[in-house]
């Protein structure tokens, strides 16, 4: 039965907390730094460091903003990140999270203080376990939360014989952390809500900015007239959570919010890009293997085609896209920088689908026979020479590359001028998907910016990524602007899958407004009242 109140454990006895306490209060701010770390290596065998050229292999990440940062500490369990987060909340020293820095926001980028690197947590348990810890019968696996999501996702399959597999994939699966794609909320080809992390979070384990550590069950912890209650010791405090409106779109955008107040304590850390404290431990649900997959690309000549294909999609599935494995689209431009552009897209087709269908009980030509006749259905006028069936591993590794090309080429042309690509990563409702397309191809032809277009067709959400020259720069950054702002006027979302961080802020701010800002602060201040966790992302200290 659910509860409000949230039991909180503590791993740090009474007399190390206020030893702990008493040298911090001595010893604060970051000039303190070195004394810290030789306090905390004696007391506590807990290791800070601050040379640096250590530090700096942690001062970015994939958003090359630039960061910088006085030390860093590497814990291998959850007391240790007790022991680091505390004292640092207690010396006023800004602490910033950090996993495996694929992130494209910032959330990793440290602006001074420490960094709080959870790359050695490679213990599902926390104790020096396995780092995977697969129950096939209740159909979950207990993650390391520093290690690859792409080795858990294999470790899954080899344990189950391949009867089991982890659904999310993010494109960065062989880079991102466990940890990181909880907190950002990843996802990745599946399209709708069993494409993101969320969907497939069973329990989480957080230490907050305190030391204390939270273990939660979903369902176990459930806020009631917009807040929770948190135990500690005997000592209670209302933790409030954010009740903004929030669009029920694919959504990476900000913390999760319930306009009624009632939400499951795993909804809330989930996507929370650290705001609230150190993901120590989490436990997924896993899914069936499919006994077999159908994988389908085909051209198209024009974009109207790839919409007219989407709508029969959405008709012959009654709006269940979450049934797929993947409806990709690569759109205006891609063929110029895609590698293997000739064996993808037929003649001078200007646009490409990726369709993948998980099999259950069906043999593969039962499933090709109906998809090509949904594809003659929609009207779109493929041509029988247009369509690749993957179902080789040459043609599949071929496809893969080809599509990893496509930012790389594009990445290449940018750097050639002086530049660097400005992405979106909108998502607008279905019925409005067709508007904002014509809206934003309409504005970036008007200023003769170059551009490609591309995404998860099967959520509305395309990455519009321009490809300015250098003197095109703020007339880029103007025209995402411009993009973003539409996005929201429909009643869409800044951020489908990358997050907030520190770079999108003022993204977060024109989607849901001042008073979400202020949600976001009331949450993060009942634990974290300086503002010493991650500070900068999602909102201003």
């Amino acid at each position: 039965m659910s509860t409000d109140i949230i039991q909180c454990e503590r791993l740090l006895a009474e007399v190390e907390i206020s030893d702990l306490d008493g040298f911090c209060r001595d010893h604060a701010g970051s000039a303190a730094l070195p004394a810290l770390a030789a306090f905390l290596l004696d007391r506590f065998s807990v290791a800070l460091e601050c040379d640096p050229d250590i530090v700096a292999g942690f001062a970015g990440d994939s958003s090359n903003l630039p960061g910088a940062a006085q030390a860093v500490a590497r814990p291998d369990n959850p007391r240790d990140c007790a022991v680091i987060l505390r004292a640092c909340t207690q010396a006023g020293i800004p602490v910033t999270l950090s996993g495996g820095k694929s992130n494209l926001t910032g959330s990793a980028t440290p602006d001074g203080g420490v960094v709080l690197s959870l790359v050695r947590m490679l213990s599902a348990d926390g104790a020096g376990g396995a780092p995977v810890a697969v129950d096939a019968d209740a159909r979950t696996v207990r993650g390391a939360v520093g290690m690859i999501v792409e080795d858990l996702r294999k470790e899954v399959l080899r344990v189950t014989d391949g009867k089991l597999f982890y659904p999310v994939d993010p494109t960065s699966r062989a880079d991102a952390s466990v940890g990181g794609t909880v907190i950002c909320n990843a996802s990745g080809f599946v399209p709708g809500h069993a494409g993101a992390t969320r969907e497939w979070v069973r329990a989480i384990e957080l230490v907050l900015p305190d030391g204390a550590l939270i273990c939660a069950e979903r369902g176990q912890y459930v806020a009631r007239d917009g807040r929770f209650v948190l135990e500690d010791y005997g000592v209670r405090r209302e933790w409030p959570v954010p009740r903004y409106p929030r669009p029920t779109i694919k959504n990476a955008g900000g913390p999760f919010s319930a306009l009624d107040g009632v939400m499951d304590f795993v909804d809330l850390i989930v996507g929370s890009e650290g705001l609230f404290g150190a993901l120590t431990g989490c436990t997924f649900a896993l899914r069936q293997s499919p006994d077999a997959v159908l994988d389908l690309f085909f051209s198209l000549p024009e974009e109207k085609l790839a919409l007219a294909f989407y709508r029969q999609v959405s008709r012959h599935l009654k709006g269940d896209l979450g049934s797929l494995g993947a409806l990709e689209y690569f759109g205006v431009n891609c063929p110029r920088y895609m590698n293997h552009r000739d064996r993808l897209f037929h003649g001078d087709d200007k646009v490409g689908i990726y369709l993948q269908v998980p099999l259950y009980g069906r043999s593969l030509e039962e499933a090709a026979e109906e998809w090509m006749g949904v594809i003659l259905e929609s009207g779109c006028g493929v041509k029988d020479e247009a369509v690749m069936l993957l179902d080789s591993e040459r043609n599949w590794t071929m496809f893969m590359e080809a599509r990893h090309s496509l930012p790389a080429n594009a990445l290449e042309v940018v750097k050639h001028r002086g530049a660097f690509t400005i992405m979106t990563d909108t998502v607008v409702p279905p019925g409005r998907f067709e508007e904002f397309l014509n809206f934003t191809h309409g504005i970036l032809d008007e200023a003769k910016m170059e551009y490609l277009a591309f995404g998860h067709l099967g959520d509305c959400h395309l990455h519009f990524t321009l490809l300015p020259h250098r003197e095109q720069l703020d007339q880029g950054v103007a025209l995402y602007d411009a993009i973003v702002a539409k996005s929201a006027d429909l009643g869409g979302v800044y951020s489908g899958e990358h997050g907030t961080g520190k770079r999108k802020r003022k993204d977060f701010l024109r989607c849901y407004g001042p008073a979400a800002v202020e949600d976001v602060r009331r949450c993060k201040a009942a634990v974290d009242p300086g503002f010493m966790l991650n500070r900068g992302n999602v909102i201003e200290v």
